[in-house]
């Protein structure tokens, strides 16, 4: 949207879209029970405002006026990509009233998840061929931009990435053969090329 109509227009479009998901959360046709609508709705709150992807922007905005270690690195991602992911399974659990072990078991995996996903994103923008990825690669490095790769090194990052997938998968034992399509989205993001 922000190359076709604007940078503008395309945040515009962003508040259009989160205003409508508060809207879709509310509605009886979600869940009928008006306690588990709520909980879905404060969890997005926090996922998407200053202690999740906002506040994850605002991190990665400042970087000219702070320099960049892996803890910043790490806190930034699960703020600003790993949150959404993480509403996205909790809410799941939430909809589908899970006990509390089960929705911390899928709260450590999507972090887990949501974080490896970033870093292997960073290793596609280093690495990657850019017609088969299919967008323009090497943008963190040309802005001069820290990420996991330049910190880690290819590497370092790739081992990281392993490290979290092994992680994310162990959370999913508590849900024993339950689990595959989870499973399965572990290893798309090891497996990703795009």
């Amino acid at each position: 949207v922000h190359k076709a109509f604007g940078e503008a227009t395309a945040v515009l479009a962003g508040d259009a879209l989160l205003t409508l998901a508060f809207k879709i959360l509310a509605s009886d046709e979600t869940h009928p029970d008006p306690n588990v609508r709520l909980r879905l709705i404060e969890r997005l709150a926090d996922a998407s405002g200053a202690r999740g992807m906002v506040g994850g922007q605002m991190i990665d905005m400042l970087e000219d006026d702070s320099p960049r270690d892996l803890n910043t690195i790490t806190r930034m991602q699960r703020m600003k990509t790993g949150a959404l992911i993480s509403y996205s399974v909790e809410a799941a659990g939430i909809i589908g009233g899970a006990s509390e072990n089960a929705r911390q078991a899928l709260a450590g995996f999507a972090q887990d998840l949501g974080l490896a996903y970033q870093i292997a994103d960073d290793l596609l923008d280093a690495t990657g061929d850019q017609a088969v990825v299919g967008k323009t690669l090497r943008s963190d490095a040309a802005a001069g931009k820290a990420n996991f790769v330049t910190i880690l090194g290819v590497n370092g990052a790739r081992e990281r990435v392993r490290l979290l997938a092994a992680q994310a998968k162990q959370h999913l034992a508590f849900f024993h053969e339950r689990a595959h399509i989870l499973l399965q989205s572990v290893d798309y993001v090891l497996d990703r090329t795009r």
